[in-house]
Formats: C-alpha cells, structure tokens, sequence
C-alpha cells in the first residue's frame, strides 16, 4: 500500500502535469491602430487569468491592405504563427479556405449578435468569424471653431467645403498657420474605398458593384462626387492627405489643427483624454448628404467593423476558439465599449444605462447604421481586394487631379469589368 502522504504528492504532481499539457499559449493579431493593443492585452489577460492559458499579442500593420497582405503570406506558407485573427468585414469570402467553421462552437452566442454581420460573416454554411466591434463612417467637427464663426454644422459635402474653407483661413489669419479644413484617409488602401464610396453613394452614384452584379460606377453623379473630393487637397486638406490613413488624419485633428475630419468610432474617446488638445471641444454626426438630392443623394456611412476568426493552421484550435467566444461575449464587448468607446454587435448593449451614461452618442449611431453601405464584398466574393484596389486608385488619382472624375469612372468601369472576366461574376 501506498502511504497517504506519497500517494498525495503523486496525485498533486499528476494533476500538476496534466494541467501544464493542457495549457496552451495563444497567439492573437488584434490591431496597431489607437488603443487596439492595449485593450487587446487587458482582455486577454483577463481570459489567461480564468482558463490557465497564455496569450501572445501579434502586432499587424496599421493599414488594413497590408494586415490582409501579411495574413495571405502567413495562409500561403501554411503558417500557424498566428491563433487567432482579427478579420475586416470584408474579409471572410476573400479567405474563407483559412478559417475554421465556429458554428459548431457558437450555435447559441451567433444568436446574440446583430444578424446582418452574422450573415455576412457566414459563407457556404460556415460561420468563419465572430463579430467583436461594428463601426460606421462619422464627421468630427470642432463645436467651439464654429460657435466662433457663428457656422452650423453641415448637412452637405459643398457646406462643408465652403464652411472649412472659411474657418481655416479665419484661424491662419489669427495666427495659426498648421490648421486645415478637413482631413479624412486618402491613402491607397481600403480606407479610401471606404471614403470614396460614401463621397459616392451621397451623391446617389451608387455602390460601384451594385448587388444584382452590375457594375454602375460609370456614372455622372459619380464622377462629380469625386471632383468635388478632388478639390480639397492643397485647399481645404492638407496636400498630403492622399497619405492619411485613421492615424494620421486623427493625430491632426487631435492637434487642434483641423476643423473636420471623416474618420471611425474609435477616435472620439481619444480625442477626449486628458492629452487631447480637442478634449471637451467636438462633436460628432452623420456624414454630409451630396448636393442632389433629387437624384438620389443622401448622408452615406460605409459599414466597417472588425471580428475574430481561428486560422485553420492553429496548433492550439480548442484554446483559440474559447478565447474568440470570450472576447466577442456580451460582457468582454460591454467593456471594450466602456473603455475605448466601441461599438458593440450586441443589440441588447445599446440599451445598457452603463453604456448609455458613458456614451449617449450610442443612439445617433444607430441611426448611422440604420443608413451604412455595405461595401460589394458578398456580390464580387474572392475578387473584392481586386474590386476594392481598382477603386482605392482611381480615387487617389482624382484627389492627386491626375484626370477628372469622368474620366477615372469610365477607365474604372473597364478595370473592373476585367476583374470580373465573364457575363457574372
């Protein structure tokens, strides 16, 4: 017989050795831009702390398009460097044959989560990600620089140019010779597509690949959408706008050197830290409506948003997946919201009074949403990137006034009719 004492030290030891076996060190991609990281590390080890896991913060470009490009490399080499990803809402038919099915994991959280971006998540049948965070594009505008000016906010981009305009010169004049109209992201990547579709679609020109397939970007209200977004850099932008990705266009606007700025949900609680030179000095609102009403102009939001996924090269599958299933859970999303200001896939959260004390924002956005565009991910499936790139540069090469708006959307039409390659796509 073995002696209590040996027989429990054993016992402790076996159980020391199985718990070590099942620990699992998790590697996570969850974003560079503002307080992404941060938060990403807060919450992780909060989840490490509860499961006895390990979490590893892979840090990924600012820009979309490379954190795409990298994620491509990683599925390329067959690479399981990287658990868990942090996937645009673009994303999932673009690498669909990467990402582990979690439907048989979240049969009763999918539930929990606006239905539009469990859909859009969902390809042939297989849930590929979890919503985390949906945004929507908005205008910051400084509330003391138009009190001054005695301006209203604007209700089309042609007031908003006129109004940032005369604000600007007004405040180079007074002595402050750093400060713009209006920033937004005007650099070659997804973030432009994302603003020249809401410059477009305000205008009632559509939303390039329309969802019956049909391209319809050649069009007159397009181009004079992207004429007057051609305009702004050297007058009202700076001239080196077409570099602005968030970042940049935030740090700007958080100087105190812009009037307005086009830009995501995440900046407002930044701009109101203690460090923000614009604390207690903006608001935010819907995008401005083009100028034609009649021909269908209106305020346009693109959609945005991010979700995580689990790589099918993971080595650490199980552990991956419970801690997708923690952070995209009501009350992990209830706290990213309180303290980075988020917006939750929980329709249940836009009624929590927590939320609601600290952001009462919270409701306009809703409206926001209620309007977004969808940019055409779902219609042009696996050719959207190409779709999107083709966009991004005839946008840039109207703001860089190489060519005019009609001009870039008829040689637009013809880059994506070869895209698509055939009758459908």
């Amino acid at each position: 017989m073995i002696p209590a004492k040996l027989r429990d030290a054993l016992a402790l030891g076996l159980a020391l050795s199985c718990g070590q076996a099942l620990a699992a060190e998790v590697t996570i991609a969850c974003g560079s831009v503002g307080s992404d990281v941060e938060i990403c590390r807060k919450m992780t080890d909060e989840w490490a702390a509860r499961s006895g896991h390990t979490v590893r913060i892979f840090v990924t470009p600012n820009s979309s398009t490379d954190q795409l490009a990298l994620y491509r490399q990683q599925f390329g080499a067959g690479s399981g460097e990287v658990d868990v990803l942090m996937v645009d809402v673009v994303w999932p038919g673009i690498v669909k044959q990467h990402l582990v099915d979690l439907a048989p994991h979240a049969r009763e959280a999918r539930k929990e989560h606006f239905p539009s971006i469990i859909a859009n998540n969902t390809v042939d049948g297989k849930l590929l990600a979890l919503p985390w965070f949906t945004d929507a594009g908005v205008l910051y505008y400084r509330g003391d620089l138009l009190k001054k000016y005695n301006a209203r906010v604007p209700a089309t981009w042609n007031e908003l140019t006129a109004t940032a305009r005369l604000i600007q010169d007004g405040e180079r004049a007074a002595g402050n010779r750093d400060m713009h109209g209006f920033v937004f992201q005007g650099k070659a990547y997804e973030g432009l597509t994302c603003n020249a579709l809401e410059w477009v679609a305000s205008f009632g020109g559509g939303t390039i690949v329309e969802p019956d397939g049909r391209i319809s970007i050649n069009n007159a209200q397009a181009a004079k959408a992207l004429d007057l977004a051609a305009s702004w850099p050297g007058n009202i932008a700076p001239k080196n706008v077409v570099s602005f990705a968030e970042e940049e266009a935030r740090g700007v606007f958080q100087n105190g050197n812009a009037v307005f700025m086009r830009n995501w949900s995440y900046a407002w609680v930044l701009a109101q830290r203690a460090d923000s030179k614009v604390k207690g000095r903006i608001g935010m609102t819907v995008l401005p409506a083009g100028d034609d009403a009649g021909k269908g102009g209106r305020g346009a939001a693109t959609l945005g948003g991010w979700n995580l996924a689990v790589s099918r090269y993971s080595k650490n599958q199980a552990a991956a997946i419970d801690l997708v299933l923690y952070l995209t859970g009501k009350d992990a999303q209830k706290k990213r919201a309180l303290l980075v200001g988020s917006l939750p896939t929980h329709p249940a959260l836009y009624k929590d009074a927590d939320i609601l004390k600290s952001a009462p924002y919270y409701g306009q956005l809703l409206d926001v949403f209620n309007a977004a565009l969808v940019r055409p991910s779902t219609v042009t499936g696996d050719k959207y990137n190409a779709v999107s790139s083709a966009f991004w540069n005839a946008a840039q090469s109207a703001l860089g006034a190489r060519g005019n708006g009609t001009d870039a959307v008829r040689k637009l039409e013809k880059d994506i009719t070869r895209v698509r390659r055939g009758a459908a796509w």
